[in-house]
């Protein structure tokens, strides 16, 4: 536990001058994620909120519906050969009664730090496991103005990042441009599942009201767990993958891009955003 950085001593060279000092480094570790004892997912992460990265995770594989689901979330002891507790396993029991989706347990999933799954048969997992159809009534609405601020925001939330650079962050907001909730993970995946996770433990999900924003790019399975948890906006302030625009498209998903300075792309869902009129050719 706490092992969010790590201290380790670097070799410098600037502008030709060679010096050695003590770089803050981000931490990864993998994290075994069991459901009710079963080993379901290994990823890689940076240790903390490892209770709602589970939660989250299983939220997007449609396990999991709301906190009353859940009987109990543990460390497992005796994850070692000497019976000792690594903090990297973790057991999350669901509650009688809960029906569990045949797929969850017959596979075993390891996913890197920045991996996502793809194909017409993921769009297909998606459009048939969502618990929430993305029905935002009325439509949440924003302005570019509004888009353009958020990542200022979310910079000056991220705690670690200042000290390593070597995180990205997930954050909510409300329309009103209140930051809501931020988690930072060296997977963009697993600052999500951390948001989402710790949403349903709070009995908050559906987030029907919510604007997700990401650093870096918008994959499909950020685009998934938008879905999954009734997110009606993603941003990204970087690309979104074709999957993920399509995955956008056929749910209902608002899909922002590129989200830099005063600049952005719209590839889905431009409705809930207060478009100027196209300026015509000249």
């Amino acid at each position: 536990m706490g092992r969010v950085t790590e201290r380790r001593r670097v070799i410098r060279v600037r502008g030709g001058a060679v010096s050695s000092r003590a770089d803050t480094l981000v931490a990864e570790e993998p994290l075994e994620i069991r459901l009710n004892g079963k080993s379901l997912a290994v990823t890689m992460r940076t240790p903390g909120d490892d209770f709602a990265l589970a939660a989250g995770f299983l939220v997007s594989e449609g396990v999991l519906a709301g906190a009353d689901d859940v009987q109990n979330i543990v460390y497992c002891a005796g994850a070692t050969v000497d019976g000792s507790n690594t903090y990297n396993v973790v057991d999350v029991r669901t509650a009688p009664g809960v029906s569990l989706p045949d797929f969850t347990l017959e596979r075993n999933v390891y996913t890197t730090s920045s991996c996502g799954l793809c194909g017409k048969a993921s769009l297909d997992a998606v459009r048939t496991t969502a618990r929430w159809p993305i029905a935002d009534t009325p439509p949440v609405r924003v302005t570019p103005e509004f888009l353009t601020g958020l990542p200022d925001q979310l910079r000056a939330a991220q705690r670690v990042f200042e000290r390593t650079g070597g995180l990205h962050a997930a954050a909510l907001f409300a329309e009103d441009g209140e930051l809501l909730d931020v988690r930072e993970d060296v997977g963009r995946h697993n600052a999500v599942d951390k948001l989402i996770g710790r949403a349903l433990r709070e009995g908050r999900l559906p987030l029907s009201r919510a604007i997700l924003l990401v650093s870096g790019r918008a994959s499909f399975e950020l685009a998934q767990k938008a879905v999954m948890a009734g997110i009606p906006v993603l941003a990204a302030v970087s690309a979104p993958s074709s999957l993920a625009v399509e995955l956008a498209a056929e749910t209902g998903l608002t899909l922002v891009g590129f989200l830099r300075g005063p600049d952005m792309n719209v590839y889905a869902g431009e409705e809930r955003i207060a478009l100027p009129s196209p300026a015509h050719p000249g």
